[in-house]
């Protein structure tokens, strides 16, 4: 069996190489290749191009990037035609994922897109592309599926792959025993995965940090980053403020564990604060005219996936262009003034975390794919006899 896999965005890259050990449970043979990151090729992945760094959003930057996603497509297209992989999985980043599946559909190879695109929030009359081009939709949100069935796609349940992550993460104890002995509380500033997340919101996070310090001095601040570059970048704005900060590569797990409370650019990363009862607040900062284009499409009242899944605001959230700091400090400012507050938070993600954080949706998507196109297999059989 040979499954190609494409993943965009840093989140995906980890789904995907979950899954592809899933894969290879139940068949030790399967071969998988397609677009992705570090973690999909670790996995065993054949990459045929690192995607992620191409991690993406809105208007302008996909169009700055437009030529080399139609060299991508273009080499997908005769990858498929070639190799003849026997089914396409999509993993988010729709909109050069649409593009994959209706050239995969085009050849006839069946696509499954794990981790769909949050249509119901946004783009819905994009679902007629679903219909046309992916024969099955594996649903991470129970009203998505909903959703999504109401639509007429064919869809399955699986659950969030974010939750297979959460039991297997396991913290540096020696980063934990050198930062929990410090006296002061600890406020987690976690920037996003992106580079144009980082630019566009750090500085409203550190305004909002500066802001709490200035009212509880008794509060030290630690900046999760991505990768090298980003904390590069976040090292340069800091250096411009006077605060107890701290920047780490490859310790969010670990901050977020810290934390008394964080401070957030909207993305996946809610699910693991939400995992750990953490309360937060989240910042998605965009230009005016991209605001009045994005609240133009959308169709819920919230951006965030633990809010979304809770179906009210658990985590106070502020997509904007103007600067939200100071609401944003008035937040964390409450949860460390105020214990009841914050264990109030605490307790509502836990009930939320019962509900909806069971692991075990990489395995389910992992058989379903197997079986699914065994039958199809077999159909082809029936019908050539």
């Amino acid at each position: 069996m040979h499954l190609f896999i494409s993943a965009g965005e840093p989140s995906g890259d980890l789904h995907g190489a979950n899954l592809i050990r899933a894969l290879r449970r139940i068949d030790p043979h399967v071969r998988c290749s397609g677009f992705g990151g570090e973690r999909m090729s670790a996995a065993g992945c054949e990459l045929l191009y690192p995607l992620t760094r191409l991690a993406v959003m809105w208007f302008l930057r996909v169009f700055l990037n437009i030529f080399t996603f139609l060299r991508l497509l273009n080499r997908a297209r005769n990858y498929f035609r070639n190799e003849r992989p026997d089914a396409l999985v999509l993993i988010d980043f729709p909109g050069f994922n649409f593009q994959l599946a209706k050239r995969a559909h085009a050849e006839g190879i069946a696509v499954y897109w794990f981790v769909p695109p949050q249509l119901w929030a946004w783009g819905g009359w994009r679902v007629e592309k679903m219909r046309r081009w992916v024969k099955v939709i594996l649903c991470a949100l129970p009203f998505e599926e909903e959703w999504y069935r109401q639509q007429g796609v064919a869809t399955k349940l699986v659950g969030h792959p974010f939750f297979d992550e959460m039991p297997l993460q396991r913290l540096d104890d020696a980063f934990l025993e050198v930062q929990r002995p410090q006296p002061e509380n600890v406020v987690a500033i976690l920037p996003g995965s992106r580079m144009q997340e980082l630019t566009h919101n750090l500085t409203s996070l550190l305004r909002a940090a500066a802001l709490v310090h200035e009212r509880r001095p008794d509060t030290r601040f630690l900046v999760a980053s991505f990768n090298e570059a980003q904390a590069e970048a976040a090292r340069a704005a800091i250096a411009k403020v006077q605060l107890p900060i701290e920047v780490h590569v490859g310790r969010t797990p670990e901050i977020i564990d810290l934390a008394e409370a964080c401070l957030i650019v909207s993305g996946s990363v809610s699910l693991e604060l939400m995992y750990r009862l953490k309360p937060a607040t989240v910042i998605y900062r965009v230009g005016r005219i991209s605001l009045r284009i994005g609240r133009w499409f959308m169709t819920t009242r919230h951006i965030t996936l633990v809010n979304l899944l809770a179906g009210e605001e658990l985590y106070p959230e502020f997509l904007c262009a103007h600067d939200p700091a100071e609401q944003m400090a008035e937040h964390v400012l409450k949860w460390l003034n105020d214990p009841a507050a914050a264990a109030d938070v605490r307790q509502r993600l836990l009930a939320l975390r019962q509900r909806v954080g069971e692991p075990g949706a990489c395995e389910r998507t992992a058989r379903f794919i197997v079986e699914d196109l065994a039958l199809q297999q077999r159909e082809r059989t029936r019908s050539a006899a």
